[in-house]
């Protein structure tokens, strides 16, 4: 055990970070071993482009919970990689709607039964005594009332 993981609940977004790094790496390594060449960290707007098809970026930022430029960051890499395109809207000049391209959607074919073996894997990793997955959802819930940030600032000004 190193003084990290020792600390307890000081490092928890070091912990967390740690072991998402980890999860990432190892789905990295997961697809490439299906050879499917394809970053975990454009899983979340493939995913959600297959389920909802066309969508604003602001509608992409909002469904995967990313800021704006985080999401533009990730449209240029999946565009440059031609698994989506983008279209002015005939409404709105201004707006840029995002789709899946063909080759988008055959790689999620591709990538449909990897998931299916990613989720039992991920399963037996966190379905534990204490089940990560719906602690995490608890502790987003209370955030989502409560930052981290207004906690700490309503201890402090109870200190005086």
């Amino acid at each position: 055990m190193n003084i990290i993981d020792e600390s307890g609940i000081l490092a928890i977004s070091t912990r967390l970070q740690r072991l998402s790094e980890q999860l990432r790496k190892d789905g990295a390594l997961v697809y490439k071993s299906y050879g499917i060449d394809f970053e975990p960290k454009w899983f979340p707007v493939i995913y959600t482009l297959y389920y909802k098809e066309t969508l604003s970026v602001v509608e992409i930022a909002n469904e995967i919970g990313y800021t704006h430029p985080s999401t533009i960051s990730l449209l240029k890499e999946l565009e440059k990689q031609k698994l989506i395109r983008s279209k002015k809207d005939k409404i709105d000049e201004r707006k840029r709607l995002i789709q899946l391209t063909s080759k988008g959607r055959e790689l999620i074919e591709q990538m449909k039964p990897v998931w299916e073996v990613m989720k039992t894997a991920l399963t037996q990793i966190t379905d534990n005594q204490n089940n990560l997955l719906r602690a995490i959802e608890e502790a987003e819930n209370k955030i989502s009332h409560q930052s981290f940030l207004q906690r700490a600032l309503q201890l402090k000004s109870e200190e005086k």
